[in-house]
């Protein structure tokens, strides 16, 4: 543990980057704590202006705005990751930044990802670094088909990945992946998909919430289900451990989430996102305190809160596309809580929205 931090006093003014649902519920989790909370989106209307205290549309880019923006609050955090890092070194000069700058650099990129984890003791898929269609035929001749090729960067819900099967023409898929630095990942024999959850504060201290049973359509994530059982419950320790391992080593503050696969040789790690996750959206109602209120109480030096479960079982389920037009009838529902998120457009593969349920 390290000296406690001195807080951000309520009334203070919370910057956030990012204008989506993440966003959105971090600045309700800041309000109930009593913080202001100010937007930076290059969107005219981001969902997480409707419930902030202020809204500045400037490029993520653009180092002369993003220090403006500095000045106007008190400590800066980001609800997603595919953000320039380089003017978050320049911003993190003049306000505090959490998650720091090296979390974010260290999960844009999925092969020093990976590198990171293996070097901490963790286990992913195999995988190997594709820079060309002969490195890409090379990786594949000793990875062997099926396989998944992904972009090492901008990569999130299903995009910038293709899936390699033995007829595949690597020509086409090389040219289908934009010709970009990717990583060849192996196919993991599994049988459920779950995640770790872990909020780090300022002083060292770490939470972590029960590991939920993750169950995705189309590469999008479509429930949550907390606790996870079965052969999660046999190796959430294990992966916690790792979770907490890396996030002591990055210095971490804030909510940190891993994915895993549960396999037969134990946790094998997928993949980490330094921010809040769709993944724990149950823990609003199901948790004793939520990813959002955690993550909050983080970045401003606050003490974290209790991760406990407020049921014996928590279903989280997203609202994509469509889906959002059956609001009516889960707000007829006992112990279903509906989030909707303010945007505009139900498109295909959009997250309009969430229910969780308590059981």
């Amino acid at each position: 543990m390290t000296a406690a931090p001195r807080p951000l006093p309520p009334g203070s003014t919370i910057g956030i980057i990012g204008g989506g649902q993440l966003g959105r519920m971090l600045s309700m989790a800041a309000a109930q704590l009593g913080y202001h909370c100010h937007i930076y989106a290059p969107e005219e209307t981001p969902c997480a202006a409707d419930v902030a205290a202020r809204h500045i549309k400037g490029a993520y880019e653009d180092e002369a705005a993003l220090l403006r923006f500095a000045e106007a609050v008190g400590v800066v955090t980001y609800e997603f990751e595919n953000i320039p890092a380089a003017p978050l070194r320049a911003l993190a000069a003049h306000v505090p930044l959490h998650p720091n700058v090296d979390a974010l650099e260290l999960a844009q990129d999925r092969l020093s990802e990976k590198d990171y984890v293996v070097s901490h003791g963790g286990t992913p898929a195999g995988y190997r670094s594709v820079s060309s269609l002969d490195t890409l035929q090379a990786a594949l001749g000793e990875l062997r088909a099926p396989a998944i090729l992904k972009t090492r960067r901008f990569g999130y819900d299903g995009k910038g990945q293709i899936r390699i099967k033995p007829d595949s023409d690597l020509s086409s898929v090389w040219t289908d992946i934009g010709e970009q630095p990717s990583a060849l990942e192996s196919f993991v024999e599994f049988e459920k998909e779950f995640s770790i959850l872990l909020v780090r504060a300022q002083d060292g201290a770490i939470r972590i919430w029960d590991a939920p049973d993750n169950r995705h359509v189309d590469g999008i994530l479509a429930q949550s289900i907390a606790p996870g059982m079965g052969i999660i419950a046999e190796q959430k320790a294990q992966a916690g451990d790792l979770a907490r391992t890396i996030a002591e080593a990055l210095g971490y503050v804030g909510v940190l989430t891993f994915e895993f696969f549960a396999s037969a040789e134990g946790p094998i790690f997928n993949e980490m996102a330094p921010r809040v996750h769709n993944s724990g959206h149950w823990t609003i109602e199901g948790s004793t305190t939520s990813q959002f209120e955690n993550h909050i109480r983080a970045i401003c030096g606050l003490p974290l809160g209790d991760t406990g479960l407020m049921a014996e079982r928590v279903e989280m389920q997203n609202l994509i596309g469509t889906d959002t037009n059956d609001w009516p009838a889960w707000l007829k529902k006992d112990r279903a809580h509906l989030h909707l998120y303010g945007k505009g457009e139900a498109r295909p593969g959009r997250k309009m929205g969430h229910v969780t349920q308590l059981f």
